[in-house]
C-alpha cells in the first residue's frame, strides 16, 4: 500500500553517502563528509528544494492549433540547500581541493555524492518516504551577512538522478 501520509520538516532527515569510493570524485566527498561528519543527519539546514523537470516536447500537425503529441525528453534534477553554519565543508564538496591555499596547479577533480532525504512521521513510525538523489554535484555556494539575521550558506546542485522508496 502507498505511503498517503504527510509531513513536516521536522519529519525529516538528510544525509550525504558515497556509493562510489573507489572514484577520485567518491574519495575527495568520502573524506569531506568523514572530516566533516556529513554522513549523519546534516544540522541547520532549511529551505531543502530537489527539482525533477522532463523537457516536453509537443508535436504539431500542420493545421492543427493543439499539439497531437507530447514526447518526453531530456530529465533534469537539481536543487537548492540553505544551512545556518560555516565550517567550510560545503565550500570543499564544491570546489574539492580547490578550497585549500594555496590551491593546486594541476586538473582539481570535484566531489560527487549521493543526498538522502528520509520523511518519517513520528506519530506513525511504520511509514516512511525516502528520497534519493544520486550523482550530486554542487554548482554554486554563496553566504549571507545579514545586519541583524543569522548567517546562513546556501548551495545550488545538480544530479545525474534520483529515486523514490516508500515502507509502510
Amino acid at each position: 500500500m502507498p505511503n498517503v501520509n504527510i509531513f513536516r520538516g521536522s519529519d525529516a532527515s538528510l544525509v550525504l553517502a558515497v556509493d562510489d569510493s573507489s572514484s577520485e570524485e567518491g574519495k575527495l566527498a568520502n573524506g569531506l563528509i568523514d572530516k566533516y561528519e556529513l554522513s549523519s543527519i546534516v544540522g541547520r539546514l532549511q529551505n531543502v528544494q530537489v527539482k525533477v523537470e522532463n523537457d516536453l516536447k509537443p508535436y504539431h500537425e500542420l493545421g492543427k492549433r493543439f499539439a497531437t503529441e507530447l514526447r518526453p525528453g531530456n530529465i533534469s534534477v537539481f536543487g537548492y540547500v540553505e544551512r545556518a553554519h560555516i565550517n567550510g565543508a560545503l565550500i570543499k564538496l564544491l570546489l574539492g581541493d580547490g578550497a585549500t591555499s594555496p590551491p593546486p596547479t594541476g586538473a582539481i577533480a570535484q566531489p560527487s555524492f549521493n543526498i538522502v532525504i528520509k520523511l518519517n512521521n513520528p506519530a506513525i513510525p511504520a511509514s516512511s518516504s525516502t528520497l534519493t538523489v544520486f550523482g550530486v554535484k554542487f554548482e554554486s555556494w554563496s553566504f549571507a551577512l545579514p545586519e541583524d539575521d543569522f548567517v546562513m550558506e546556501s548551495v545550488t546542485f545538480k544530479a545525474l538522478r534520483i529515486s523514490s522508496e516508500e515502507t509502510g
